[in-house]
């Protein structure tokens, strides 16, 4: 599988390729991390008054809990002592305080736990809002060379790895900070050489957490290209399960699925190695700590220098100083790998159309029927690494003329649809509709004017009725009809077991790739476009399709200009006129009969095709 690397067009995110390998250099790291942080805001930000209402919650939360040692040191030092000596009024004030900070402290956190989940939820929703919303603006171009494994990865195990850091890590962090920084003026509080002793192990701690985020780091970027080859394999081979099935390749599939679900396996191993090293520093100076301190505590309780209240409620509290830090491992952890999720979407999002919306689009001027289709100079190349696809190309095509292009497969002929379409721009000249440069012409304005029929006649799940009201989405049912019955595809649909409410099913599945074909050709003329692109867009037809697709032409095409690109001489000979395009020209240009009688290249596709019949 080859993954197309595709510079960023974005001066906010500078110099970093959509599609990052794992590289880990300082450089290109904290580029990436940047680009995160800055996609991370732009989620949160909208939400800064939530947050901080969330964070208000957890810190009350955090007051609450943290108060329950003091009152068992309060109830060891005096209460029990009062108690023996008849009054137990402290003990009594100090186990109902404790009683009422608990239901406290739990009110806070349902509060929160409600509060922020629902703010967790909004960040994903929007975050894959963005992400389908961007794809969808994104060029054809781009769509050919990013898969849609990888867009659905971006989608899918991306969008969950910063999920699971929303949904449990932001509230264990909050948690785990306001502890450490409550716990820590609490220590100093209650006893300061204890405290100075405690935190001697934070030097080994900090060092630990210095070498896990340089591990997790480059790890987690490990985690999620590898995720995402095994989503682009499993995607592309439900895709193509027709061709799988039909060479017999499932054996071969299972072999490249197994060695990328060993790769994935082989990186969460490393990911987990890492944050196993981690979590075992940190217990181990903890417990070490604790030792410590219950050691020499003991010692000072024996000396009567230190109460045995206070070392308990010390010994609670740094237990407690300690849990924290398990906690912040495994928001690291979490972080570390939605960090380098949102690398990843990040870098989808920073795409940029190869063919952008103008910034002020000249309206194209008012007409009924074709337009007019001038190329200028037109010269075109997919990347600046691949050959030349059409050379300096100066074309006039009147309006309502049927033009029909022919030559051999790669000549170019898809190209020129495809510019007229502006699925791309051209490398040089321009392409123009009635005088004006389409990279002039709004987008909306232009998908009115240019439609473009395909040979993949898509169809998406739904009745045919919705899948022909794509043309024009506000038709009623009776121009919907009316379109079928132009194009010869009424007959066919009300035979159906529900007629136009027929669900087509997954990508038109239901139907023959015919009667797809005689669809998409509906669609297209109820979009009434003034330019009608018919790239192999009779392939799939029968011979009795074709001849009612053929008898319906002629109303699909007229008072409107077309451009024809078919293999097939019967449709191209209803053409005004025909291209013959090879090696990226022009060779040929005339009526298809005085073609035919000039014994050019167009004259022998004419006699092999007419051989063929026999």
């Amino acid at each position: 599988m080859t993954q197309a690397q595709t510079p960023s067009a974005d001066a906010d995110w500078q110099g970093v390729a959509a599609e990052e390998t794992e590289q880990v250099e300082t450089g290109v790291g904290l580029k990436l991390r940047k680009r995160s942080r800055a996609l991370l805001g732009t989620l949160l930000r909208p939400r800064r008054k939530q947050l901080a209402l969330s964070f208000a919650l957890v810190v009350a939360y955090n007051a609450a809990s943290l108060s329950g040692p003091l009152l068992v040191a309060v109830a060891l030092d005096s209460g029990i002592p009062d108690a023996l000596g008849g009054d137990p009024g402290t003990l009594a004030w100090c186990l109902a305080a404790y009683l009422v900070l608990s239901v406290v402290a739990s009110g806070f956190y349902y509060v929160f736990m409600r509060y922020s989940g629902r703010i967790g939820r909004d960040v994903i929703i929007d975050l894959r809002q963005r992400v389908f919303d961007h794809s969808g603006r994104l060029s054809i171009g781009f769509h050919e060379r990013y898969t849609s494994g990888k867009v659905v990865s971006r989608m899918t195990s991306d969008t969950e790895a910063l999920e699971d850091l929303v949904d449990n890590g932001v509230e264990n962090t909050l948690t785990a900070l306001l502890s450490l920084v409550g716990i820590l003026g609490l220590l100093i509080v209650l006893d300061l050489p204890l405290a100075l002793l405690a935190l001697s192990g934070l030097l080994p701690i900090y060092l630990a957490l210095r070498w896990f985020r340089v591990r997790s780091d480059r790890a987690y970027r490990g985690t999620r290209g590898a995720i995402a080859k095994v989503i682009v394999q499993f995607v592309e081979s439900m895709n193509g399960m027709r061709a799988v099935q039909a060479f017999g390749r499932q054996g071969r599939n299972e072999e490249i699925m197994g060695a990328l679900n060993a790769d994935f396996q082989e990186a969460n191993r490393r990911a987990f190695n890492v944050l196993g090293v981690f979590t075992m520093s940190v217990r181990l100076v903890g417990n070490l700590t604790i030792v410590a301190v219950l050691a020499i505590g003991a010692l000072r309780v024996i000396d009567g220098g230190l109460g045995l209240g206070v070392l308990t409620a010390f010994t609670l509290y740094l237990r407690r100083f300690y849990d924290p830090l398990d906690q912040l491992a495994m928001f690291a952890n979490q972080y570390s790998s939605a960090v380098a999720a949102l690398e990843k979407i990040s870098g989808l999002l920073q795409e940029r159309p190869d063919v952008p919306e103008p910034a002020d689009p000249v309206p194209l001027p008012p007409v009924r029927g074709g337009r007019a289709i001038t190329f200028d100079g037109v010269a075109f190349r997919y990347r600046e690494d691949t050959p030349v696809v059409l050379r300096p190309l100066d074309l006039e095509i009147p309006a309502g003329q049927t033009v029909a292009l022919v030559g051999p497969t790669g000549a170019g002929k898809s190209t020129l649809a495809k510019l007229v379409a502006r699925f791309y721009d051209p490398t040089q000249g321009a392409v123009r509709l009635d005088g004006v440069d389409l990279r002039s012409v709004a987008d909306a304005e232009l998908r009115r004017s240019v439609v473009m029929v395909t040979q993949e006649n898509f169809l998406f799940s739904g009745s045919v009725a919705d899948n022909i009201a794509l043309g024009d989405p506000g038709a009623t049912r009776a121009q919907v009809e009316a379109a079928a019955e132009a194009v010869g595809a009424h007959d066919f649909i009300t035979a159906l077991p529900e007629g136009y409410d027929t669900d087509v099913r997954k990508r038109g599945g239901r139907l023959s790739s015919g009667q797809r074909q005689v669809i998409a050709f509906a669609r297209a003329y109820l979009a009434d476009p003034a330019v009608l692109v018919l790239d192999e867009a009779t392939s799939s037809l029968d011979a009795p399709t074709e001849r009612v697709v053929q008898q319906a032409m002629e109303s699909v095409l007229s008072d409107r200009t077309a451009l024809i690109i078919a293999h097939r001489f019967s449709t191209v000979l209803i053409a005004d006129r025909v291209l013959v395009v090879r090696d990226g020209q022009v060779v040929e240009d005339a009526a298809p009969r005085a073609l035919i009688t000039a014994g050019g290249d167009f004259a022998e596709l004419h006699r092999t095709w007419r051989e063929s019949l026999v």
